[in-house]
C-alpha cells in the first residue's frame, strides 16, 4: 500500500501545519471504519476533562486499531465532533501529539452529543 499526500497550493485556500487537504491510498488490501469513539474509560464512564476525555479517545482507537492488527500509523481520515468550539484547540494538540509527525484529511464538525458529559467524539478510517 502507498499513501500520497495532495495538498495544492494554486487555486484553494493553504493547508494548515496538521493536515493535508486529501490523501489518496493506493491498492489497500484492508480498510477499517472506526465509530465515533468517545472519551469514556472501560465501564463507560466519560472523563472529567476534556483533556481526560482526549486521552481516553485516543487510548480506545488504539485499542480498537490494535483489534484488527493496525496502529495509528494505519489512520488514513479522521473527523472530530465537539460539543464545544472553544474545545478545537486542545482537540488539535491531542491529534497531533497522537499522529506525530503524520498528516492527513481531518474535519471538526462542533455538534451536539448524546450525553452532555460526552464532550468530544472522534471517528477515523484506516487502511492497511
Amino acid at each position: 500500500m502507498k499513501l500520497v499526500s495532495h495538498n495544492p497550493t494554486a487555486g484553494i485556500y493553504p493547508a494548515t501545519p496538521d493536515y493535508v487537504h486529501a490523501l489518496e491510498v493506493q491498492e489497500p488490501k484492508r480498510i477499517l471504519f472506526v465509530a465515533g469513539t468517545m472519551g469514556l474509560d472501560e465501564h463507560g464512564v466519560a472523563g472529567t476533562t476534556l483533556d481526560e476525555q482526549l486521552e481516553l479517545i485516543w487510548s480506545n482507537i488504539r485499542t480498537i486499531l490494535a483489534s484488527a492488527d493496525m496502529t495509528i500509523e494505519n489512520i488514513v481520515r479522521l473527523t472530530s465532533y465537539l460539543r464545544d468550539p472553544s474545545y478545537a484547540e486542545a482537540n488539535g494538540v491531542a491529534r497531533a501529539r497522537a499522529l506525530g509527525d503524520r498528516r492527513i484529511p481531518t474535519t471538526a464538525i462542533v455538534a451536539q452529543t448524546l450525553m452532555t458529559d460526552w464532550l468530544v467524539e472522534i471517528e477515523v478510517i484506516a487502511v492497511a
